[in-house]
């Protein structure tokens, strides 16, 4: 199994909240290059898994986390979404009359398997659904590529520190031959190294989420 890729985020207690954990997912299964069945089964249970927690009475405002994780090489993917509520999921066999309760059910059929978990340090519960989803292909956390290309918005290692670079450009040096400045958010000094040295971009996190890397390079720390 390799190294798995995750996001979390939290929503708060209302309807509009499923159609944005969709849109996250969908964001990040993009990402992940999963295929067109794996993200509509995976937006589904979703939509369900949320619906369910915006509904559970829950103390004061406690909000819904989400959390997606692809694990191994793309043939996993589990969705968890936690709430404050008292009481846990049970599958219902609704009559044909009834107007609603067939949201686990749609969940029981799509996943491989599912479940309910105490939250260890709240009060709670954490309902997860995994579904074998093959067609998704994480991109590598950390990528090494040549200096030359280097872009804005990518992370890279310097003075034993991950920066954001903030802005790339070419120089020929006195003797010939090309160089690559790069400026870093730290404020400090340019980096200028020979356009064909080695970098390792690592992917970036933005509000708490963990974004895969675009092309480019990384400065040696």
């Amino acid at each position: 199994m390799g190294e798995p890729y995750e996001t979390k985020f939290r929503l708060p207690r209302c309807h509009g909240s499923v159609p944005r954990a969709r849109a996250v997912l969908r964001a990040k299964l993009g990402e992940w290059r999963a295929g067109q069945a794996a993200a509509d089964e995976a937006e589904l249970v979703l939509s369900e898994l949320v619906t369910n927690a915006v509904r559970v009475p829950v103390p004061g405002d406690r909000m819904v986390g989400v959390r997606i994780e692809c694990r191994g090489r793309g043939e996993l993917l589990r969705l968890e979404v936690s709430d404050a509520g008292a009481g846990w999921p049970e599958v219902r066999q609704p009559g044909e009359l009834d107007k609603g309760g067939r949201g686990l059910l749609l969940v029981e059929a799509l996943a491989h398997r599912w479940g309910v978990d105490e939250r260890r340090a709240d009060i709670g519960k954490t309902v997860w659904a995994e579904l074998l989803a093959p067609g998704i292909e994480p991109a590598p956390a950390v990528v090494e590529i040549a200096a030359v290309n280097a872009r804005p918005g990518q992370r890279v290692r310097a003075w034993g520190a991950w920066h954001t670079i903030r802005a790339v450009r070419s120089e020929r040096y006195a003797l010939g031959g090309l160089s690559v400045v790069i400026v870093l958010d730290s404020g400090g000094p340019a980096l200028r190294v020979p356009a064909a040295e080695p970098m390792t971009v690592r992917a970036t996190t933005v509000a708490g989420e963990r974004v895969q890397p675009t092309a480019g390079p990384v400065i040696p720390s």
